[in-house]
């Protein structure tokens, strides 16, 4: 019996050092993908990568170019690097940028009559569910209680007393 214990053990302690051996490498893979800046010069890069963190991966769409590893978000951030290598402001490469491809490219589009839905839409959704929540609640306080016929009554109570009584005779 002791020998079956201690298989059943070591057939755990096998999965565990599996299960974390596999963490361990996925955790290594995911960290070796991060992206490394590519200009050599550092306030280059880091002007960059404040560009970039501002622009939404087309393909991605939850993840800002400077994040994603998605080929469209690849050229982009060369793109953004090349124009502001060339003396291009950070203003001028955004504003380069949503000319390309709308407004949807910016994590915080401005706000203009074709994005105000974009702005005021939360609002009107949370206000529009406060609404209803008041009016559900309203209307269930002004419903009547039902009161219970006489005959209702009569037959609960016959119930109740029915429970008790076979509860009274299943006790020792």
């Amino acid at each position: 019996m002791r020998v079956d214990v201690m298989e059943r053990f070591l057939g755990r302690a096998r999965i565990a050092v599996v299960a974390l051996t596999t963490c361990v490498i996925s955790t290594l893979a995911i960290a070796s993908d991060i992206a490394r800046p590519v200009a050599a010069d550092p306030e280059l890069e880091a002007r960059v990568q404040a560009v970039t963190r501002d622009l939404r991966c087309l393909v991605c769409q939850n993840e800002s170019v400077a994040e994603s590893r998605a080929p469209l978000a690849v050229d982009l951030r060369n793109q953004v690097r090349e124009q502001l290598g060339s003396g291009r402001t950070e203003a001028e490469v955004r504003d380069f940028m949503v000319s390309r491809y709308g407004d949807f490219v910016l994590y915080r589009p401005p706000f203009r009559a074709s994005t105000a839905l974009l702005w005021i839409g939360p609002a009107l959704l949370l206000f529009a569910g406060l609404g209803w929540l008041l009016l559900r609640l309203r209307a269930r306080a002004e419903e009547p209680v039902s009161q219970l016929s006489d005959e209702e009554r009569a037959q609960a109570r016959a119930l109740l007393e029915g429970a008790q009584s076979d509860s009274k005779e299943q006790q020792p």
